[in-house]
């Protein structure tokens, strides 16, 4: 562990209320279980100021300051994993498909299933909260499986493509968009409305706190949803804070370049 002793001010000047939480996110990934627990949202969120996303999460600054700064003495010394601002966008856009596409892809199915089992055991008792739980997942569903589509099928190779080119390893790609700066957009707004869906099935669940007649079936759903929505807040984070950032540059140094 680091001896803050010999860095008495290390922890204060990462902790800034004009710092975008996800800038903190990307240099310190390890934060995210504390901001997730203060309700500060680093993922469709990430552009807001901490000071701005604690007073949207109704936490006053000086508490939020604290919990990130005793966070950061606890924080090991070194390399805790891959740093993906620095990653070849290659690698980072192969691993947010291995991981957090194929996670998505693998529960969508699943947690449908759960729900129609919960529907059909607590439809008597649970029902109206149920129907508008499904009428929400049911959107949310059908807006993820579009959006891996795009993002695996038009995305994704084209930024591939871009960083292949400008590593040498492949010829300049053509877009019929023009640009990747229009579909970049149109992901960031649909993961809006993602993290949008997630926030009401919270709502809805009363936090996911189960009923007093709650069967097994009933639990899994819950953390089902729960696993999802973690996932999902860190698959965003990757996508909106260093993904898409890095990959409009990676695009400007390609077009500079023939300048």
């Amino acid at each position: 562990m680091k001896d803050i002793a010999k860095d008495p001010h290390r922890q204060y000047n990462e902790i800034q209320p004009d710092t975008t939480v996800g800038d903190l996110v990307v240099r310190h990934p390890l934060l995210r279980p504390y901001l997730e627990q203060l309700g500060l949202d680093y993922c469709c969120g990430g552009k807001k100021s901490l000071l701005e996303a604690a007073h949207q999460a109704g936490q006053n600054w000086p508490t939020v300051m604290a919990v990130l700064q005793r966070a950061l003495e606890l924080e090991p010394e070194g390399n805790v994993g891959t740093n993906w601002n620095t990653a070849p966008l290659i690698r980072l856009a192969d691993h947010i498909v291995a991981k957090h596409h194929a996670f998505t892809k693998e529960q969508l199915p699943r947690l449908d299933g759960l729900l129609s089992k919960v529907q059909n055991a607590h439809g008597a008792q649970q029902g109206e909260m149920l129907g508008h739980l499904r009428r929400v997942y049911g959107a949310l569903r059908a807006e993820l499986e579009a959006h891996l589509i795009k993002e695996e099928q038009i995305l994704f190779p084209a930024i591939k493509g871009i960083d292949a080119f400008m590593s040498g390893i492949g010829d300049r790609p053509v877009f019929h968009c023009g640009s990747i700066f229009s579909p970049i957009r149109q992901m960031e707004y649909e993961h809006d409305s993602a993290g949008k869906a997630l926030a009401e099935l919270r709502q809805i669940t009363d936090n996911f706190r189960l009923p007093a007649d709650a069967c097994p079936t009933f639990e899994a759903l819950y953390d089902g949803l729960k696993d999802l929505e973690a996932d999902l807040h860190e698959h965003i984070h990757l996508e909106n804070n260093i993904f898409f950032p890095r990959s409009v540059g990676r695009e400007e140094e390609m077009n500079n370049k023939d300048r």
